[in-house]
């Protein structure tokens, strides 16, 4: 029975929008730093109040994050809108902090194999490599917010424990972590597998402070996000028209768009504040410099009826 008067759902959602650094960092064709800018102010224009805006990496891996600085400095900054970026070493710390970014995230795998693959280390070495930026972020009173990736699935190793998945969502917890997003990073969840995986990770974090980030490869994001709100989750991350992939996981589509997600939650009468109008227009114009069809369903949907 679906109802938003049991405490059933959250009353309010929290989008994390990760579109301007998930969703293009492997866009092979270059995006200017003046076409990410404009993204982002459209998209805080539309409500959105937390948005992931890039990401201090070395550019020979990810040379669509090169501009992340330029693109830090040029945005109109609205009061109440947190705009965070990846950083997965101190170097990249350091140059979030120049830009003043705030807030940082930094990423682990539930797979080791994957974290091999991933970042050439193993998953107890990639938490030891963030103590000096939780550190750092402690210090200079920033919060750090931590990603788990392969949380369901890893394309190398198959399924993951979701025990796993708990015990590293709780490491990144007890770092100083003040938020897990669970990321399955290959789409290949279902309701019962993302449900037993978020059971045993809030038996080791709070459920307030856990967040969902989905792809939708087989199709399945938004019934997974649908699960995940009836388990307690209130944060959800989600890329504007259905940007991004992964490079380690073949056929690996995007992460759900948020124009979907929204309307969603606009269905199930859960507050987002977020204008879908101009969500959807945001959504429109970085497809349109991508030269593509964004893969959100709604927004097609608006287009069609434009």
């Amino acid at each position: 029975m679906i109802s938003n008067t049991n405490n059933e759902f959250p009353e309010h959602v929290k989008i994390v929008e990760v579109g301007p650094r998930d969703g293009l960092q492997n866009e092979k064709q270059h995006i200017s730093a003046e076409d990410k800018v404009t993204l982002i102010n459209l998209l805080t224009d539309a409500g959105i109040n937390y948005i992931e805006s890039g990401s201090f990496v070395s550019p020979k891996w990810v040379p669509q994050m090169a501009t992340s600085s330029d693109v830090f400095n040029a945005i109109t900054r609205k009061e109440g809108v947190t705009y965070a970026a990846l950083t997965p070493n101190m170097k990249g710390f350091e140059a979030a902090m120049a830009v003043n970014a705030n807030e940082v995230a930094i990423f682990g795998a539930a797979s080791e194999a994957f974290s091999q693959k991933n970042i050439n280390c193993s998953i107890a070495e990639s938490l030891e490599r963030f103590e000096p930026i939780m550190t750092a972020a402690k210090q200079a009173n920033v919060p750090v917010r931590g990603y788990v990736s392969c949380v369901v699935g890893c394309p190398y190793e198959g399924e993951i424990e979701p025990e796993q998945v708990a015990l590293v969502a709780e490491k990144l917890y007890k770092m100083g972590c003040y938020e897990i997003s669970l990321g399955d990073t290959v789409g290949v969840g279902t309701p019962l597998s993302v449900q037993k995986m978020l059971q045993a990770v809030s038996a080791r974090v709070p459920k307030a402070k856990l967040a969902v980030h989905f792809h939708d490869t087989y199709g399945q994001a938004l019934t997974n996000i649908y699960t995940a709100l009836q388990n307690g989750i209130s944060v959800i991350d989600s890329a504007i028209a259905g940007s991004g992939g992964c490079p380690y996981a073949k056929g690996a589509s995007g992460n759900v768009a948020t124009e979907d997600v929204v309307y969603l939650l606009n269905g199930l009468k859960i507050k987002t504040d977020i204008d879908l109008d101009k969500l959807v227009k945001a959504g429109w114009f970085i497809s349109d410099k991508l030269g593509k069809t964004p893969s959100s369903k709604v927004s097609n949907a608006y287009r069609a009826q434009a």
